[in-house]
């Protein structure tokens, strides 16, 4: 079994390479070649286990991602199976991969729901998954210009010169929340907030969502006016949706949204339902993160790695 270490997931993990195993395992999904199972949670009186599972068919590839979480930190790993032998083939650390493939997974939504012509971001959250998140936008749509909020004056200062320079981009950092959504073309939310970050009534038609931050009921970073805004709202995975977006709970429970309303994104991916219908529709993609993501990713870079001869192997009994 290959082991690798974050160092390595790092120097061999690109976001376009992200995006094409990402783009190719939703439509594999849609057309009924991958499997997802929701996530599980256990835990004890001072951490939670996190487990979840994918199989990629056409690529013989099966894999699960656990991470262990407390008030000291996390630790995320993959482990990667091929039908043929059923040996594990990889084990890599995953906390690099993790950030990287949510990002992709916003990417291919705002690639297929974001107006073509879409160059102003607003962003929430100055974060590890808020960069991956403006990287993937960036590799989908001409940005020229992002706002960046953050409660903290520093960091967002901080990540604004940061990415500014990482993506040859105009990053600016804004000292209220509204001026990182009003007249944008896309608005991605990041962050660990529990109440709302975002008011729907700041939001201009023609805006594309990217909701990312919260994989918990009691956690959301929109409120019911956002959603009761949207003309088109996908997800991930429904399945999962309906255990983790808290984003949608209030809004489910004042009658403002459906489940019948809400499509998967591998349904828009295969082009069985539309991203975006009409250049002024506000369109909202809420990503609570899949396994199915990090076995296509996970599987892309085993490969990479075996080319390139990197980690180092793990005797099997």
């Amino acid at each position: 079994m290959l082991y690798l270490t974050e160092a390595e997931v790092r120097e061999i993990l690109t976001m376009p390479l992200a995006l094409e195993a990402v783009r190719e395992a939703f439509r594999a999904w849609g057309l009924d070649e991958a499997e997802c199972t929701v996530r599980e949670r256990c835990q004890t009186d001072h951490a939670m286990l996190h487990t979840m599972s994918a199989a990629v068919k056409r690529g013989g590839y099966l894999g699960f991602k656990a991470y262990v979480t407390s008030r000291r930190g996390a630790h995320f790993h993959v482990v990667l199976y091929q039908e043929n032998t059923m040996a594990p083939l990889a084990w890599m650390e995953a906390d690099y991969l993790g950030q990287v493939r949510t990002g992709a997974v916003s990417g291919i939504a705002t690639e297929l729901m974001a107006r073509p012509d879409a160059s102003e971001v607003g962003l929430f959250g100055s974060g590890k998954q808020a960069r991956t998140q403006l990287v993937a936008v960036c590799c989908v749509r001409p940005v020229r210009c992002v706002h960046v909020y953050s409660p903290n004056e520093e960091h967002r200062r901080l990540f604004a010169e940061e990415m500014s320079r990482m993506l040859q981009v105009e990053v600016h950092p804004v000292n209220r929340p509204d001026l990182a959504a009003t007249d944008k073309d896309i608005v991605i939310t990041a962050t660990t907030s529990r109440e709302p970050v975002l008011r729907g009534d700041w939001l201009a038609e023609g805006t594309h969502l990217n909701v990312i931050g919260s994989n918990f009921l009691t956690k959301a970073e929109i409120d019911v006016v956002t959603v009761r805004r949207a003309d088109v709202i996908v997800v991930d995975s429904k399945e999962q949706a309906r255990r983790e977006a808290g984003d949608f709970h209030l809004a489910m429970e004042e009658g403002a949204l459906h489940w019948s309303d809400v499509y998967e994104l591998a349904q828009v991916v295969i082009g069985r339902h539309a991203g975006r219908q009409k250049a002024q529709d506000i369109t909202l993609f809420k990503s609570v993160g899949i396994a199915l993501a990090d076995v296509a990713v996970a599987a892309r870079l085993y490969e990479l790695a075996r080319q390139h001869q990197l980690g180092r192997e793990v005797p099997l009994p």
